[in-house]
């Protein structure tokens, strides 16, 4: 079996890391793994697996001629069987499957705002999932969109997965006191809502100074992340609240964290999460996206309503104040996503999946 991964840019973010994932856990079970980039690269590329075989196509406009053309060079040069595009690549990938028929193309959704998906339209997509033999969603919910809307004859759910590092990762220092430090990783994007977390950041000082907010994730050196760093400054946040960026050692980061939280207001099944459970961190969330079908009791974590800040600073208060209840959920939480959400247990259920498209 001869798979590669294909994804606009290797920058963080939960398509990008999946599209990682399936390239190196692939590069250890079957004859080829290949990973393409197609508009950019970045910091993901460095956790590429030496088995894996990598190319970036350095695409510059929508329809790029040299690029498609270094596809299908790759492609043939690899005797590559099944192109596994991921989020908006599916367009690259049907250009070039027009050029080279025999290519076989499997979709994987990876749409992170499914709160109302019957406003979700792409007739370019509809079109091109003709020459689908397969879709992935990463949620029950964008199963069920894909298969009223798409033409993909066979679209299954696979949950996302972790994937444990080997290798030694450098240590990063993080600011403030041990045993007191709260965590978020979500990209800056206004979903991710990181305004709410503001707010709890502002009222939890009031009463558990010592306690800070350690913020990773890309921004956008846009309006939301002005914003940001205004809020961090109109509530003299600056000692409480510190930001990070993206970075390569967020597990280094995780270790130092006692609560890890997500304020999102929309989700898929966010691989922070499965992050958090991974390094035995207890969790506040909100209940969006499949977020309630890991969280499922108070055994595991703790969920609150979507953008309601009393909630969530209770929740804050509850973890904060009851040190053996934030141990015992942490490691329930990090059982269940050992036993469901593991790298061994998808990769076989998906190279299965894929036989059975033949």
């Amino acid at each position: 079996m001869r798979i590669a991964q294909i994804i606009d840019s290797l920058e963080p973010g939960g398509a990008e890391r999946m599209a990682l994932n399936y390239a190196n856990a692939l590069a250890e079970k079957i004859e080829f793994s290949g990973l393409i980039s197609t508009r950019k690269e970045g910091i993901l590329q460095n956790q590429i697996n030496k088995k894996v075989s990598y190319l970036f196509l350095d695409k510059k406009i929508r329809i790029d001629f040299l690029a498609i053309f270094r596809l299908r060079k790759y492609l043939q040069k690899n005797k590559i069987f099944i192109l596994h595009a991921h989020s908006s690549s599916f367009f690259i990938a049907v250009l070039v499957k027009l050029t080279l028929p025999k290519i076989k193309i499997i979709w994987h959704d990876h749409y992170g705002i499914s709160q109302d998906l019957s406003l979700r339209k792409n007739i370019i997509l509809k079109l091109s999932s003709v020459f689908f033999i397969g879709s992935i969603a990463v949620n029950s919910d964008l199963k069920s969109w894909a298969q009223s809307y798409l033409f993909s004859s066979s679209v299954i759910y696979f949950p996302n997965f972790i994937q444990v590092s080997q290798e030694k990762v450098e240590k990063i220092e993080l600011k403030g006191c041990d045993g007191k430090r709260i965590i978020c990783v979500a990209n800056f994007r206004p979903q991710k809502n990181h305004k709410l977390l503001l707010e709890v950041a502002h009222r939890i000082k009031k009463q558990f100074p010592e306690w800070t907010f350690h913020l990773f994730g890309k921004d956008f050196d846009d309006a939301y992340f002005e914003d940001i760093k205004s809020i961090i400054k109109s509530f003299t946040l600056e000692q409480n609240v510190f930001l990070y960026g993206s970075t390569n050692t967020i597990s280094s980061a995780l270790q130092q964290c006692d609560i890890a939280v997500l304020t999102s207001l929309s989700e898929g099944l966010p691989l922070a999460l499965l992050e958090y459970g991974q390094y035995k961190l207890p969790v506040i969330a909100t209940n969006v996206g499949e977020i309630d079908k890991i969280i499922t009791s108070e055994k595991e974590g703790l969920i609150v309503e979507s953008n309601n800040v009393d909630q969530f600073i209770h929740a804050v208060n509850k973890l904060i104040s009851d040190k053996t209840y934030r141990n015992e959920a942490a490691l329930t939480l990090n059982k269940k996503i050992q036993k469901d959400y593991s790298e061994k247990n998808i990769i076989e259920k998906y190279i299965k999946w894929v036989v059975s498209l033949f």
